[in-house]
């Protein structure tokens, strides 16, 4: 059977991600399944996202232009769902991007949004479009 069984994202400041990451996985309909020192995973469906701390980590920000992973894409449900994400999402550490082109920032039958958190990393957050 074909899809992602996880991903996990190496942060340098854990209690920083922790509240970002919380409140956007939350949002998506993910679910806290384990937490230790060091990090913790959510999951949803057969996937899960681990975020965790590393000695091996290098530097401290995340660059998404550089070669990679750029973002990751959540499935969001309803149009309102993105609406919703999108409005609070500067109360809980994600900035929006592409705000000028917002929803459609990825074509006119695209329905998402685009956010970065402090550290860099960008979330995409996609509509159903049935």
């Amino acid at each position: 059977m074909a899809g992602i069984h996880h991903v996990e994202i190496w942060v340098a400041d854990l209690d920083e991600a922790r509240a970002e990451w919380r409140w956007l996985l939350d949002r998506l309909g993910f679910n806290a399944v384990s937490e230790w020192r060091e990090g913790e995973s959510w999951a949803a469906g057969d996937s899960y996202l681990t975020m965790t701390t590393s000695p091996n980590l290098v530097g401290s920000t995340h660059d998404r232009r550089m070669p990679g992973v750029n973002h990751l894409a959540f499935k969001a449900g309803a149009r309102a769902r993105v609406d919703a994400i999108m409005a609070e999402a500067d109360q809980h550490g994600w900035r929006a991007l592409y705000h000028d082109r917002y929803p459609h920032a990825g074509g006119p039958s695209h329905y998402a949004g685009w956010l970065e958190n402090s550290a860099g990393f960008k979330a995409e957050v996609v509509a159903d479009e049935s």
